[in-house]
């Protein structure tokens, strides 16, 4: 049975009792397919499995979506019984930065100021601020997360590593809806229209992974998205796997930011550089 807490005292309890391998999924609530994979892949290789719902303000900037980001904790926790979670720890802001916006964070690094950073100024560093005091909290073994989010995955296990934090950092594929369209919290903010526009993320990407060369890869990706007037594309990039510069050759990521109406959507994929698809 999964036991609910929204407390820092009933969490360490809770924690105290947990047997062998403790496992934490982290989200922002309103559970969706994506999140039911992290808890099933969570469930299948640790003893006990914590999920935390909470809604980070540090992570939001000021016209961001924090006032209307959805909060469905009740349909959450049904989620959450349903994957066989031990526990969901649903702090509110005050339990969670008890002495208000803490005066000290942590700092992205260069890593942090490119793409996703480049557009949101300080995301990542409320991010990394509260991922860090999520795993203080839940004394984890295995985090799960995302490859969605593949910039938070790739700073995430960065801040694990640089701050010599013990916990095992674990990206989960990315989940899609039949469509194709990478499942997102936020995909419930777009109208019928709008949902058949951002289709143009994954179908670029599709599209960009065929090809073999990384001139090709853009050019492809970018015609497609250039196609649908209903998209106003942030980024789209080819990296390598730890975001750094593309490699001729050997494995990239191509990822992708748009505004679809006034909704921003984020995706990505893997792909092979010097061998078609």
């Amino acid at each position: 049975m999964t036991v609910l807490v929204h407390t820092r005292a009933e969490l360490a309890a809770a924690r105290a009792a947990a047997p062998g391998r403790v496992a934490v999924v982290m989200t922002m609530g309103a559970l969706h397919e994506g999140h039911r994979r992290l808890m099933r892949e969570a469930r299948e290789r640790a003893d006990f499995v914590i999920v935390t719902v909470f809604v980070n303000p540090l992570q939001f900037g000021p016209n961001e979506d924090f006032d209307k980001y959805p909060r469905t904790l009740a349909a959450d926790v049904e989620a959450c019984t349903a994957e066989r979670a031990d526990l969901v720890f649903a702090p509110d802001r005050d339990e969670m930065y008890p002495g208000g916006t803490p005066s000290v964070t942590l700092d992205a690094g260069a890593l942090g100021t490119i793409l996703e950073g480049a557009s949101r100024p300080g995301h990542f560093s409320g991010m990394l601020t509260v991922v860090a005091k999520l795993l203080q909290l839940t004394r984890a073994d295995i985090a799960f997360f995302g490859e969605k989010d593949y910039q938070q995955l790739a700073l995430i296990k960065r801040m694990v590593t640089d701050l010599e934090i013990g916990a095992e950092i674990v990206g989960v594929p990315t989940v899609r809806e039949p469509d194709g369209l990478a499942m997102s919290s936020r995909n419930r903010y777009l109208s019928a229209e709008q949902r058949g526009a951002a289709l143009a993320l994954s179908q670029a990407l599709r599209e960009g992974a065929l090809q073999d060369d990384g001139a090709r890869v853009l050019e492809a990706a970018r015609k497609i998205l250039d196609d649908e007037r209903g998209v106003a594309v942030d980024y789209l990039a080819l990296t390598d796997p730890l975001l750094g510069p593309a490699p001729t050759t050997g494995p990239a990521r191509l990822l992708v930011a748009a505004k679809v109406g006034t909704t921003r959507l984020i995706d990505n994929v893997p792909l092979l550089l010097g061998e078609v698809a």
